[in-house]
């Protein structure tokens, strides 16, 4: 009886495993900005980094020759 009260009694603490408490909790704002402005902005940086780094350049002259171009 006693191992059942037990029982009982650490699954309402919410069976914290190293005695840590839990922190206070976001707000709103933080939780919007931490799992939705962060991620989005962290991609369009790297997607903006990838885009530069690899984007076609420009060839500053054309050469019409027969071995390198098809009419």
């Amino acid at each position: 009886m006693i191992h059942i009260a037990s029982a009982i009694h650490a699954l309402a603490q919410g069976a914290q495993e190293d005695g840590t408490d839990a922190g206070a909790g976001l707000s709103a704002i933080q939780t919007f900005t931490y799992f939705f402005v962060a991620p989005v902005t962290l991609f369009l940086v790297i997607s903006l980094l990838a885009y530069v780094a690899t984007g076609d350049r420009k060839q500053s002259v054309k050469s019409d020759s027969v071995i390198t171009s098809i009419d």
